[in-house]
């Protein structure tokens, strides 16, 4: 599976930005995907997941409400859609694939193996 995000950019606080990402290979309508995201000098943090046919969605706490992963089964994607979005949604996001249904463990990067390059987010305050 290789995954290609896009549509980061610079944003005022309050403002949205819809990221998407593509993905090539086989078994894409029966993967978990994810969106994660990364300050310089900090880990590698789950933001959103969606299972295999779009049936459980997974939020980070500080994202809920805000944000809105989907996916496009006939179009290989899988979108984050980010609204009212503060400073600290400041980082590089990216996108990750993990084969099959694994539920809870959506929110550990390490249960993902393929990621994407990362599409880096700036809000402005």
């Amino acid at each position: 599976v290789q995954l290609q995000a896009s549509g980061g950019g610079l944003v005022q606080a309050g403002g949205s930005l819809r990221l998407s990402c593509a993905a090539s290979g086989r078994a894409f309508s029966t993967s978990t995907l994810g969106w994660f995201r990364q300050v310089p000098g900090k880990e590698r943090e789950f933001v959103a997941a969606i299972s295999g046919f779009g049936g459980s969605r997974y939020y980070e706490d500080s994202v809920k409400g805000r944000f809105t992963i989907s996916r496009d089964n006939a179009k290989n994607t899988v979108n984050l859609q980010l609204n009212s979005l503060k400073p600290e949604d400041t980082a590089v996001y990216y996108c990750a694939a993990a084969m099959g249904f694994i539920g809870g463990a959506s929110a550990r990067a390490r249960s993902y193996a393929y990621w994407g390059q990362g599409t880096l987010v700036t809000v402005s305050s």
